[in-house]
């Protein structure tokens, strides 16, 4: 069995989720593995961004995170330019850029998986079969986009 942690990049979406009555038991699930070190958080400087207008409480949901467990990564031009080619594609619309740049990202960092629960925009069948199309053709590997409750280690009971 291969024993490197998982990569996940969370988008702002996975941290909100934590207040979130509907997302809030998986989130908080996942946040836990990261602050165990059974996975490594990949945070942007986009989501640090988008959390920085969010309640106290959000905010130290990031923090909680020991520093050995995040990597940071950064919206570069290579990952804008990845960016503009899905807004291209119309794998989605030119209003929803900061969606195009998060996927742009994990997928230039090759994490492992990318987490949301941005259901219209990201988790979605169509949309990622899209976003794959464009890393496919301009040489990026095939991105997994999966929600917290789909990525979280269930135990056998």
């Amino acid at each position: 069995m291969n024993k490197t942690k998982q990569r996940a990049y969370i988008d702002t979406s996975v941290t909100g989720g934590c207040e979130d009555e509907e997302f809030r038991s998986w989130s908080i699930q996942l946040f836990e593995e990261f602050r165990q070190g059974l996975k490594t958080a990949v945070v942007s400087n986009l989501t640090r961004r988008e959390i920085e207008g969010a309640p106290e409480s959000v905010k130290n949901i990031l923090l909680s995170i020991p520093l050995t467990n995040i990597e940071n990564v950064f919206l570069t031009e290579e990952a804008e330019s990845l960016a503009q080619n899905y807004i291209d594609d119309r794998a989605v619309g030119a209003r929803h850029i900061t969606d195009a740049q998060h996927i742009a990202i994990a997928s230039v960092e090759r994490v492992d998986v990318l987490v949301s629960w941005n259901f219209r925009h990201i988790v979605n069948i169509d949309r990622i079969h899209a976003f794959n199309s464009v890393n496919l053709k301009l040489g990026y590997h095939m991105l997994e986009i999966r929600s917290p409750r789909e990525v979280i280690h269930e135990k056998e009971v």
